[in-house]
C-alpha cells in the first residue's frame, strides 16, 4: 500500500495491522489535550514514545507496510534483532501468552532452497537437544504457510563481538570468566554429540546478569548421525565456518570434532583480550591459509596485563594440531577454573544497549515517559564492521 499521508490514514494502517487498538489510541489522543500531532511521522513518534508502538512497527506502517506483524496468529512482531546466513532475528511477543521470545526466520526464498531448508531445520533439531544455561534455548519451530521459524529464547543483552566494540577489550578476570562460560554451553553440546562450527564472538550472546549463552547452532553438525550424506550433498567442497575463527583443521574437512569449536573458542578469546581477530587483515582466503601455517601476533604485543598462565590456556586451545589442544571443552573450563576463583560483577547498565524496546498499549498516563530503544538495535555506527558480515561470505566460498 501507498505510504499513509494523513494521521487518520497511518490510524486505520494501524488498526488493520493487529498492532493499534482503538481504546488504547483514543485514550492517548484525550491525554494530549488537543494538541494531537497532525502529520503521520509526528503521531507514529508519540505513539513509539508512549508505548503503543515500536520504532520498527512504526517505521513499517509509515511505508505503507501493515500485513505481517503476526505470525502463525501467535507472535507479534517487536523489533528485528538482527540477520545472519541463516535468516533474520526479531523480537516478539507471544500474544496470549505475553511473553518475549526471539524468532528466527528463514526468508521465504531461502526456504525454497533445499540445502538452506535442512539447514535450517537440522539447526532447529539441534537446538532442540539442548537444555543447558549457557546455550539460548529453543521453545518451538513452526511454519505459517512458506514461513518457516524457530522459536528461541530472548535474551536481552548483546554479543561480545559489539560489547568488545562499544567498551573496548577485556579484563582477564572478566574474559576468563566468559570463555569459562562458554565452554560449560561446549561441554553440553559435545556430550549431545554436536559440534556448533562457527564458534566466534558474534555468536556468543551477553545478558544482563553475566551470563554467556552460545547462539546460532545454524552449522552445527550431528557428530553420530547423518554427517555424512548431509555433508556430501549440502556441504562438499565449501568452507562451513567463519573466516575470521574457523579451525585449521576446518578449512580442509567440514566433519571436524568439538577440538575445531575449541580453536574457535580460543579465537574469540584472543578477541576479548586484543580488540582484533587473530589474523584482522586480509582476504577471506588468506585468512584460512594463516590459520593453517601463521601464528597470531601474540597478546603481549598488544598488551601486558594478561596473566601467563591464561597464556598458556590461549596457546594450547589455538594450537595448529587438534592433537595438541584441550580435548574437550571440560578440560577448558577446568584449565579456566583457577583464573575464576573471583567473582566477575555483571556489566553495568553504561556498558550495555539500552533496555529493550516497551510496547504496553496503555494510555500515557499509565507508563513512564521517555524513548526506550531495542536492544536489537545495537547502536551501530555505519562504519562498524559486523561480526557476521564474514560468515555470510564464508559459507560460500571454494576451499583453497
Amino acid at each position: 500500500m501507498p505510504a499513509p499521508t494523513t494521521v487518520e490514514a497511518f490510524l486505520e494502517m494501524g488498526y488493520r495491522s493487529g498492532l493499534l487498538e482503538k481504546a488504547a489510541v483514543e485514550s492517548l489522543q484525550n491525554s494530549l489535550n488537543g494538541h494531537s500531532p497532525a502529520t503521520p511521522a509526528e503521531f507514529a513518534a508519540t505513539m513509539v514514545e508512549h508505548g503503543l508502538l515500536t520504532q520498527f512497527q512504526a517505521q513499517k506502517l509509515l511505508s505503507g507496510r501493515w500485513r505481517g506483524f503476526v505470525i502463525a496468529q501467535k507472535y507479534r512482531l517487536l523489533e528485528r534483532l538482527g540477520a545472519g546466513g541463516m535468516g533474520a532475528v526479531y523480537l516478539c511477543e507471544h500474544i496470549l501468552m505475553d511473553r518475549r521470545v526471539a524468532l528466527k526466520i528463514l526468508p521465504t526464498h531461502q526456504a525454497e532452497d533445499p540445502a538452506c531448508l535442512a539447514r535450517f531445520y537440522r539447526e532447529a533439531r539441534a537446538v532442540a537437544r539442548l537444555d543447558h544455561p549457557n546455550i539460548v534455548r529453543a521453545h518451538d519451530i513452526d511454519r505459517d504457510d512458506k514461513l518457516h521459524f524457530i522459536v528461541l529464547e530472548y535474551v536481552d543483552g548483546c554479543n561480545l563481538h559489539e560489547f568488545v566494540y562499544r567498551n573496548g577489550v577485556l579484563s582477564p578476570l572478566r574474559a576468563a570468566h566468559y570463555i569459562r562460560q562458554a565452554a560449560l554451553g561446549l561441554q553440553h553440546a559435545h556430550e549431545a554429540g554436536l559440534v556448533h562450527r562457527d564458534i566466534k564472538p558474534g555468536n556468543l550472546l551477553l545478558d544482563r546478569q553475566g551470563v554467556v549463552k552460545i547462539l546460532d547452532m545454524g552449522l552445527a553438525r550431528f557428530f553420530h548421525e547423518d554427517g555424512g550424506a548431509f555433508v556430501n550433498e549440502y556441504e562438499n567442497g565449501f568452507v562451513i565456518g567463519t573466516a575470521d575463527f574457523v579451525a585449521p583443521e576446518q578449512v580442509v574437512d567440514s566433519q571436524v570434532d568439538i577440538r575445531a569449536d575449541i580453536y574457535s573458542l580460543g579465537g574469540t578469546l584472543y578477541y576479548l583480550l586484543v580488540g582484533k581477530c587473530p589474523f584482522q587483515d586480509g582476504t577471506n582466503a588468506q585468512k584460512l591459509i594463516w590459520h593453517q601455517v601463521r601464528q597470531p601476533k601474540p597478546v603481549t604485543r598488544f598488551r601486558s596485563d594478561v596473566p601467563h598462565d591464561l597464556l598458556a590456556i590461549l596457546d594450547k586451545m589455538m594450537a595448529k594440531e587438534p592433537c595438541r589442544r584441550y580435548q574437550t571443552p571440560a578440560e577448558v573450563a577446568a584449565a579456566l577454573a583457577p583464573l575464576t576463583k573471583e567473582p566477575c560483577p555483571p556489566p553495568s547498565p553504561e556498558e550495555m544497549p539500552r533496555p529493550a524496546v516497551t510496547v504496553t498499549g496503555k494510555p500515557s498516563s499509565q507508563i513512564s515517559s521517555g524513548r526506550v530503544w531495542s536492544s536489537a538495535a545495537k547502536v551501530r555506527l555505519a562504519d562498524e564492521p559486523s561480526a557476521n558480515t564474514t560468515k555470510e561470505r564464508t559459507n560460500s566460498i571454494k576451499r583453497p
